[in-house]
């Protein structure tokens, strides 16, 4: 697999320092919150059946779970920090369905057999990449709402991207059904982050994905299932879902 942790992109990754009014705010909260919660309330309708642990993993699909792990904790400590520094509650919000995508992943790791390359404590990782993502991206997002926001619907193509090709690399089923639904979950929350920048007169230009998908996202109706473009998700709840266990 090769992995996209890659560090090109940061001295492309243009901020911008704007005010907001608390009026706009408020607004902006209230619309990504509401995109949140289409998310969540998304992924808790599906209807599931249980994992299947029997098949040996190539080391692709290892590292791939192993990576995935990291990079879920990854984006939930971004985002704990970013609440801690401006208070929006996406934020908050968006962190703790991070949570419950690493436990997804744990669940499989642990299914499999694997080692947890799991640490302990915001902003520390068994992958050096992720250290220094989170230390960047922290200092990024630190800078402003608008930059934060642009930090988080970063995040988040990065992991679609990841994603994506992970899916692509792997036959297994079990596997598959998780990434498709973490897959959902990123894309839901890309829309909702550009939709907010998009009310505070902001735009955001994808880096690691191209614009044509980006703009495919965009335009999807997040209501519809029918509509959505990924077509690698795969209705369920409970463990094998992408919700994790008992979320």
């Amino acid at each position: 697999m090769k992995a996209k942790i890659v560090f090109w992109f940061l001295a492309g990754f243009a901020v911008l320092f704007t005010a907001c009014s608390e009026s706009t705010a408020d607004m902006v909260e209230e619309e990504i919150l509401a995109g949140d919660d289409v998310k969540s309330s998304e992924i808790a309708a599906l209807l599931s059946d249980s994992c299947d642990f029997t098949n040996e993993l190539s080391l692709e699909e290892i590292e791939g779970l192993l990576l995935m792990r990291e990079e879920e904790k990854f984006a939930h400590d971004v985002y704990v920090t970013l609440y801690e520094t401006h208070g929006l509650p996406v934020f908050d919000n968006i962190s703790k369905s991070e949570t419950a995508h690493t436990s997804a992943i744990l669940y499989l790791i642990e299914g499999f057999g694997l080692k947890d390359p799991y640490v302990e404590g915001v902003g520390n990782y068994s992958n050096a990449a992720f250290t220094d993502l989170y230390t960047q991206l922290t200092g990024q997002g630190n800078a402003g709402v608008i930059e934060a926001l642009k930090v988080g619907a970063f995040i988040e193509e990065y992991d679609i991207a990841d994603l994506e090709e992970l899916i692509e690399a792997t036959e297994n089923e079990t596997i598959k059904r998780v990434y498709g639904n973490l897959l959902r979950g990123s894309i839901f929350h890309l829309r909702a982050f550009s939709a907010v920048l998009n009310g505070m007169g902001e735009s955001y230009t994808p880096i690691v994905i191209s614009q044509e998908e980006y703009d495919e996202i965009l335009i999807e109706n997040s209501d519809d299932d029918e509509s959505d473009s990924n077509d690698t998700f795969v209705p369920g709840t409970g463990d094998c879902d992408g919700t994790g266990p008992n979320f």
